[in-house]
């Protein structure tokens, strides 16, 4: 068999794949910069949030011997702990109180039970001041070696001395590296502090031999179980402890629990109290309401859209500056502007008190309230089924039946889900007229006129072959509003009041103010988790492959 050669005399088998494997690391290189910002900007910012919702590291390197002494604690016996655990709690706040951890570990206990960070706080402050002292002097006093950093250091290097006294060599270890990286000073030339001669103390009188013989009877036991008792009473309460001990894992779901108004409780999840149950409702609210905002974009966007289409190209085209020109004003600029619209002494409801004072509005009562009823028959299909279930979203009636209700005043268009979706669906109108007439725009007219020659009428043309071929236009709207309503933050917050905001104004109040980024983490979590629930669905029912956003 003869071997075929290519023209550097390398055989063409080889030529060509070499050939190939430049053509794909020329492609890798081109589309680097591209993949490298979607890592760092999209994957990497998911990522992080994903583990912050089920990491909770700081208990147990805020807390090492405490949360181990725990282990063999029965939280279910309605008693605080022994002693050994608030010997080891001692040990650990001495040292937490150095590395200013103990405020961290005090909030990030807080968000589970209310108090236990002040409670942290004022042990921080207090635990200098036990009488732990005691032991130092009475060591010092036996033998001026214990006054001896270098004689100290000698000892904690004589593996002897370590394995007779493992609890004093544990915390003599912990207290050079404080010394070191919190102090910044030489631990040969520091004598170590009370809480190391404690230790020392304590495992002498077990019966350990010292490295220098001494007599300590006379030494009194100092309780540290009262010590913490005298700085704060709440040491004493079994549920300081039991939560403690249920948040001490590396990982946990307590966050998840949180953002499903549940709580970690001994025996395992638990519902919490009525009154502080709101998750469940936000996400339920956000979701009605991005689908009321989407089913209101449908529903203005698609006559315009249509016109877009099949208007001359002169009309059209400013016709699409019209639509286009939100995009060249600011987002907040727009909310601000809708804040000053929607308020009870402001244009719209001027306008209206205006319109029915007149003769003209008394007499076209009737017919307008017929045609905004239909705008918010979408808004009152999603409300009523809900209200029969929560009667969370207020008001089944149409607005302007509300306004009739009312004896025509003023209406309350803000700081409410009426202000939220009027704002949000003007705001997000745009998003689903685009993806709309760009699909419009490929259906040609003449199958609307062939349907009609063939005896149908406008309505069974529009219907049976106009409408089904913008489906696919209606999808991608549908799916941009849809999304970006969930996740909207400014609009909610400045037109929404309390009762108009998001899940997304909850996840930004734990990032900012109270600084719960676990929290805001698992609820980010469950949001996406949703999301892509619905694309899944959406996917399933009528086919991504049919959502279009041209062509």
């Amino acid at each position: 068999m003869t071997l075929v050669l290519a023209a550097d005399g390398r055989p063409l088998k080889a030529s060509l794949n070499r050939a190939l494997r430049r053509q794909k690391l020329r492609a890798l290189m081109l589309i680097a910069p591209l993949l490298i910002f979607i890592l760092v900007s999209f994957v990497m910012p998911i990522a992080d949030m994903l583990f912050r919702s089920v990491e909770n590291e700081i208990v147990v390197e805020t807390l090492p011997r405490t949360v181990a002494t725990l282990d063999g604690w029965d939280s279910d016996s309605g008693q605080a702990p022994d002693e050994d655990v608030f010997t080891a709690l001692y040990f650990d706040m001495v040292l937490a109180t150095e590395y200013k951890t103990h405020t961290r570990l005090g909030s990030r206990l807080n968000y589970e039970m209310t108090g236990i960070s002040s409670l942290f706080r004022k042990s921080g402050r207090g635990v200098g001041r036990f009488d732990t002292d005691t032991y130092t002097d009475a060591f010092q006093a036996a033998d001026p070696a214990y006054a001896d950093p270098a004689q100290w250091a000698a000892w904690m290097a004589d593996d002897t001395v370590r394995a007779a006294l493992p609890m004093t060599a544990n915390t003599y270890d912990a207290w050079a590296k404080m010394i070191i990286e919190a102090e910044e000073d030489v631990p040969v030339e520091e004598v170590p502090w009370d809480f190391v001669f404690t230790s020392l103390y304590l495992e002498v009188i077990e019966g350990a031999e010292p490295p220098v013989a001494l007599n300590l009877s006379g030494v009194p036991l100092v309780n540290l179980r009262d010590q913490f008792a005298d700085v704060d009473e709440d040491w004493l309460d079994p549920e300081v402890w039991q939560t403690i001990k249920i948040y001490s894992p590396e990982y946990t779901n307590g966050y998840f629990l949180n953002s499903v108004d549940r709580f970690k409780g001994v025996e395992g999840a638990e519902v919490r109290p009525e009154n502080e149950q709101i998750y469940i409702t936000l996400f339920i609210r956000t979701m009605i309401m991005s689908g009321s905002i989407m089913g209101m974009c449908v529903l203005l966007g698609y006559p315009i859209a249509w016109l877009l289409a099949n208007l001359p190209a002169r009309k059209a085209n400013l016709l699409m500056i019209l639509v286009l020109l939100p995009f060249w004003t600011s987002l907040l600029v727009r909310t601000s502007a809708w804040k000053v619209l929607l308020q009870q002494q402001g244009v719209i409801n001027d306008t209206l008190v205006w319109y029915h004072s007149t003769w003209f509005g008394q007499l076209l009562d009737p017919v307008f309230m017929g045609l905004l009823n239909i705008c918010y028959a979408f808004v009152n299909v999603i409300t009523w089924v809900w209200n029969v279930l929560n009667g969370i979203w207020g008001g089944t009636d149409g607005l302007y039946l509300d306004w009739a209700a009312a004896g025509f005043e003023r209406l309350a268009l803000i700081n409410n889900q009426t202000g939220t979706v009027i704002a949000m669906t003007h705001i997000l109108l745009p998003f689903m007229i685009l993806p709309l007439f760009s699909v419009m725009k490929t259906i040609p007219i003449s199958y609307l006129r062939a349907a009609k020659s063939l005896g149908a009428t406008n309505w069974t043309a529009f219907w049976r072959v106009y409408f089904p071929q913008s489906v696919p236009g209606i999808g991608a709207g549908c799916i941009l509003v849809f999304i970006l309503s969930i996740g909207y933050y400014i609009t909610p917050e400045l037109v929404g009041g309390t009762k108009g905001v998001f899940i997304s104004n909850r996840i930004a109040y734990h990032i900012s103010s109270s600084l719960n980024w676990g929290l805001a983490a698992a609820l980010g979590t469950i949001l996406l988790v949703i999301v892509m629930g619905l694309y899944w669905m959406y996917d399933k029912i009528v086919g991504i492959d049919n959502v279009k956003l041209g062509g």
